[in-house]
């Protein structure tokens, strides 16, 4: 049961995956937290780091993202930074970019 439900959870992550790269053309995804360490239970949260530049409020960038993922039905947590903030704080201790760079997984990055 648990092997069936993990990969509905995968599809239903790369269903998210393809959503946001279709609206919001970003350079990079990260999945990162308890799904990108194996360690999901059946009340984890998806916790995506969407890279990509923003003019204006990254929280609000965060919030559309969320709207247009709204009719999966999976617990998420979007975080948007900018190419910029990412780059240098990919190496801050305390900053969500640090362990998503060391223990997340990208699921799509822009060549």
């Amino acid at each position: 049961m648990k092997a069936m439900r993990t990969r509905n959870v995968g599809k239903l992550i790369e269903q998210m995956v393809r959503v946001i790269i279709r609206k919001f053309n970003p350079e990079r995804i990260i999945l990162f937290g308890s799904h990108a360490r194996g360690e999901a239970g059946p009340d984890s949260d998806v916790d995506l780091l969407i890279v990509m530049p923003v003019e204006g409020s990254r929280r609000q960038k965060a919030v559309e993202i969320g709207v247009a993922l709204h009719d999966i039905r999976l617990p998420k947590d979007i975080i948007v930074t900018t190419p910029e903030d990412f780059e240098w704080r990919k190496e801050i201790v305390g900053t969500i970019e640090r362990p998503a760079v060391r223990e997340g997984r990208v699921l799509y990055a822009r060549i």
